[in-house]
């Protein structure tokens, strides 16, 4: 197998496994940069998209200024293309992390993207729940705790559904991230293969890439239809 590389990959064989650019520190990195912004932002976009929903129109606690606050923000960031926000936010990562350089750097713009993206996403599923479950719920005298649960509950198979297409999304936000000097098989694939015409280089990051993609959607439909067939 080794010998196989060797000869018909010449530049991945290169590489090696370990070291700055090696594939093992390479798919490291874009997993690193996958899985900490995703339990960030996914938290942070999960429980604004509770509170978007709930203080939105016809909403248990409905609060229009709140409403107005948060629908904003995520109409902001959701419009800001991803290679912009890295540069917007460079004075807020440089403060958080210390560094504008990196997956720990990139994790913060990361983060902030996920959260925009996946409050949307929450939002959409959540509307879409059948009120009269909500309104079942508020006439046994539920608490507002009782009813988040409620729609947590109502909404689980449609919120895994929307974490994977999250989850998706932000493995082609790190491959960018990577491009400009985050680390990651984006760089792998831009400074080792593109750049330096190793065409090899680039087919195997890229290969890699859909890989993961395939990994998470595949895990996330079957626990979708796991969890709807309950």
């Amino acid at each position: 197998m080794t010998n196989l590389i060797q000869t018909y990959l010449p530049n991945v064989y290169q590489l090696g496994w370990s070291g700055d650019a090696g594939w093992g520190t390479a798919i490291f990195t874009t997993l690193y940069m996958t899985v900490i912004p995703f339990i960030i932002g996914g938290i942070a976009g999960l429980g604004a998209g509770l509170l978007l929903v709930m203080t939105g129109p016809g909403g248990v606690i409905e609060n229009k200024p709140v409403y107005w606050i948060l629908d904003k923000i995520a109409s902001v960031f959701r419009a800001i293309p991803f290679i912009i926000l890295l540069a917007i936010l460079m004075p807020v990562t440089m403060l958080i992390v210390g560094t504008m350089l990196g997956p720990d750097a990139a994790n913060v713009s990361l983060s902030v993207a996920v959260f925009a993206f996946f409050l949307r996403q929450v939002q959409v599923v959540l509307s879409e729940l059948d009120k009269g479950v909500i309104e079942a719920a508020q006439a046994s005298g539920a608490t507002t705790w009782d009813i988040v649960g409620v729609y947590l509950s109502e909404g689980l198979p449609d919120l895994i559904r929307v974490s994977t297409v999250t989850l998706i999304s932000l493995v082609g936000e790190t491959a960018m991230a990577g491009a400009i000097g985050a680390g990651g098989l984006g760089n792998v694939a831009i400074s080792y293969g593109y750049n330096r015409f190793n065409n090899d280089v680039t087919f195997v990051a890229t290969l890699i890439i859909l890989l993961i993609i395939f990994a998470i959607q595949f895990a996330g439909d079957s626990l979708t239809r796991k969890i709807s067939h309950r």
